[in-house]
C-alpha cells in the first residue's frame, strides 16, 4: 500500500530537516532548494499531493487550488501570516489550513527593536563610516536620539506588538500607546499602555511600531496621509508586512523631513532592487526579512509545520489552525 506524498516547498532549517527525512509514515517529495520554488514546480507537486507544507512566498490561490490532487487533505503554511492563501478558496474546497503563531513572536519583537535602535542612533551612516575608513570620535557629528522620556506607539497590539513593549518599555518612554481593532484592557493595563485612535498615536509617537497583520484594512496604511499627521522627529519601524506601507510615500517623507528616520524587515517586493532608493537612503535601515531568523525560532516553526501537516494528513486534529 503506498504512502501518503507530503510535498515540502523549500528546505527546512537543520534540525526540523533532520526529522523530515527520517518519517516514514509519509512519502516527502520536496524542493530542496534554500530559495523560493519555482512556480511550474509548485504545481507540478501538489499534483499528486496529499499534504502540502508551503512558505509565506508560496501564493495559494485558484490555479494552485486547481491543480492540486483532489484528495489533498491539508496546507500547513510555515509562517504565521497566511496573507497568501486565498482563505476563501481554502475554505470552499473543505481544507483545514495551519499556521505557526506564537513561535516566533520574540525573535520577531527582538528585531523590532533591532530596528528602532539602529534607526534612532543612525547606525547605518555609522557603518558606512566604518567601512569607509573615514570618521572617529565626533562630540557634534552623527548624533542620534534616545528614548528616555519619549512617546512609544505600537500599530497592532497582538502577541508581538506586546511583545515589542515588553522590551522596548525599560528604554525609558514616558508614554505607551497602542492601537487595535478594539481595546486590550488587561493587556494593556499590566504594559501601562493606553489604546488611542490611529490618528491620535500618529500625531504623537516619537517611535512607531508596525505589529498589526496584512488585510484589507492595513493594506497602504501607511501613505502620504498619514506620514503627514507624524512628528518631523518620528521614527517608523516595519516588521510585520511590506505592503502596510506605501514605498513611494515612505520616501517622499524621508527626503522632505516629514519623518526622522525608517527601519523595514519587510518590504515590496523582498529584497528590493539594489539600486532602490531606499536601500540607499541614508536614514533607512532595511534589513532581509529577518524577523523570525533564529535556529530557536525557524526550526520550531518548521516543526509546527510539519505537525500541522501531518495531523491533516492523518485526519487529526491541527495543532494550529486558522479559523476559515
Amino acid at each position: 500500500m503506498s504512502r501518503p506524498v507530503l510535498f515540502v516547498t523549500r528546505e527546512l532549517p537543520p534540525q526540523a530537516q533532520k526529522r523530515l527525512d527520517a518519517l516514514v509514515d509519509v512519502e516527502v517529495r520536496q524542493s530542496k532548494s534554500t530559495k523560493a520554488i519555482i512556480r511550474s514546480d509548485l504545481l507540478d507537486g501538489v499534483a499528486t499531493a496529499d499534504g502540502l507544507l508551503c512558505m509565506l512566498s508560496d501564493k495559494i490561490d485558484e490555479e494552485l487550488l486547481s491543480a492540486a490532487n483532489p484528495l489533498l487533505k491539508v496546507i500547513s503554511t510555515c509562517s504565521v501570516g497566511y496573507d497568501h492563501v486565498d482563505t476563501e478558496l481554502v475554505k470552499r474546497r473543505g481544507l483545514p489550513l495551519g499556521y505557526t503563531p506564537d513561535v516566533l513572536t520574540d525573535a520577531t519583537a527582538d528585531t523590532t527593536v533591532l530596528l528602532a535602535l539602529m534607526a534612532s542612533r543612525r547606525a547605518k551612516e555609522a557603518l558606512c563610516i566604518v567601512h569607509e575608513g573615514r570618521g572617529g570620535f565626533s562630540l557634534s557629528t552623527g548624533l542620534g536620539t534616545q528614548f528616555t522620556n519619549k512617546t512609544l506607539g505600537i500599530v497592532g497590539f497582538g502577541r508581538i506588538g506586546r511583545a515589542t513593549v515588553e522590551r522596548l518599555a525599560p528604554f525609558g518612554f514616558s508614554k505607551i500607546m497602542y492601537t487595535s481593532r478594539r481595546p486590550l484592557h488587561d493587556e494593556a493595563r499590566k504594559l501601562n499602555a493606553q489604546h488611542v485612535p490611529l490618528p491620535q498615536l500618529l500625531a504623537e509617537a516619537d517611535l512607531i511600531c508596525i505589529c498589526c497583520p496584512l488585510t484589507s484594512e492595513t493594506t497602504n496604511m501607511f501613505n502620504k496621509d498619514t506620514f503627514s499627521l507624524m512628528k518631523s522627529t518620528a521614527i517608523v519601524v516595519n516588521t510585520a508586512r511590506g505592503a502596510i506601507v506605501n514605498q513611494d510615500d515612505l520616501l517622499h517623507a524621508l527626503e522632505n523631513g516629514q519623518i526622522a528616520a525608517a527601519g523595514l524587515d519587510v518590504t515590496v517586493p523582498e529584497p528590493l532592487p539594489a539600486d532602490h532608493p531606499l536601500v540607499k537612503h541614508p536614514r533607512c535601515v532595511l534589513l532581509p526579512h529577518i524577523g523570525s531568523a533564529t535556529e530557536e525560532t525557524r526550526n520550531a516553526m518548521a516543526n509546527l509545520a510539519i505537525d500541522n501537516a501531518l495531523a491533516g494528513i492523518f485526519d487529526q486534529p491541527l495543532k494550529a489552525e486558522v479559523e476559515l
